[in-house]
Order: C-alpha cells, then sequence, then structure tokens
C-alpha cells in the first residue's frame, strides 16, 4: 500500500494535529472575515490568541507562541499596519514596550475568542461533555509533555 494511502486511511499524530489546528484556524478566520475582518491571516493568531487587553510585552508573546523575536516582530508590524495593535511604554519599565490591541483588536479578540468557545461546544456536545474533557487534559498533557524547542514554524 502506498504510503499516502495508509497516511490517509490511517493518520498519525503529526497530522492529526495539522488537520484539526488547520480546521478550527479556517473556521475563525472564515467567521472573522463575516464580521469585518477579512484582513487578518492565521500567521496572526500567534498575537492574538495570547494578546492581553492591558497589553503584552513582545517577548513574551513570542514565547507563549513559540514564535523567534524576528519572527513576531514581523507579525507586530503587520497588526499594527492593520490597526488592531499599537506599540505603548510599559509603564512598569520605561525602557520596555507593550504591545496593546486597539479597539479593533479587542474587537476581533471577543468575537474569535467566543467563536473558538461555540467550537469547543460543538465538539463537546458531539463527544459528551466527559469525553471531550479527557480528549482536552490528554491533549494538553501531550503538548505539555512534548519538547517546545526547535525551528519557528513560520520558518
Amino acid at each position: 500500500m502506498k504510503r499516502s494511502t495508509l497516511k490517509e486511511q490511517d493518520p498519525d499524530l503529526g497530522i492529526l494535529a495539522v488537520q484539526l489546528s488547520a480546521r478550527v484556524q479556517r473556521e475563525i478566520f472564515r467567521h472573522s472575515a463575516e464580521h469585518g475582518f477579512d484582513d487578518v491571516r492565521p500567521r496572526h493568531g500567534a498575537v492574538l490568541a495570547y494578546l492581553d487587553a492591558e497589553g503584552t510585552r513582545p517577548g513574551e508573546l513570542a514565547r507563549l507562541a513559540g514564535r523567534n523575536k524576528q519572527t513576531m516582530g514581523a507579525i507586530l508590524d503587520e497588526l499594527e499596519r492593520l490597526g488592531y495593535v499599537r506599540r505603548a511604554p510599559d509603564p512598569a519599565d520605561r525602557r520596555a514596550k507593550l504591545i496593546v490591541p486597539t479597539d479593533r483588536g479587542r474587537r476581533l479578540m471577543e468575537i474569535s475568542d467566543g467563536f473558538v468557545h461555540l467550537i469547543e461546544q460543538k465538539l463537546a456536545d458531539m463527544l459528551g461533555p466527559d469525553r471531550y474533557r479527557d480528549f482536552r487534559d490528554a491533549l494538553g498533557h501531550a503538548v505539555a509533555n512534548l519538547p517546545a524547542t526547535g525551528h519557528d514554524t513560520e520558518g
């Protein structure tokens, strides 16, 4: 049997993880576009998924998203140009910068957080709440126990 056929019929963990991530992202960005946010791309999720309303330092965003600082800087430049974030002095350390969502950025974060909740609720309804909780627990445990080191996924 061809490897591609085998992988299609019995996908391994890597394939399943990529498919799950891609499908969730497609749904989030389709839903966001329907609400007027058609200029954001999946790579922007590296910031938007972790950004605090009061602001987050770029290095912390890079760490949380598993991106290197150069990649994160490029993503932040794009989001700033698109009007979703702004750079502001960190009141705790005036030499440092915070990435702060604009009103538009906060609205997108609210919409996407709400939509992710709907996706999770749909999966919990399909699997049953106990099975879904076990799935999330197992997935979180697996992520926590695999090394987070290596090359940035953005290339």
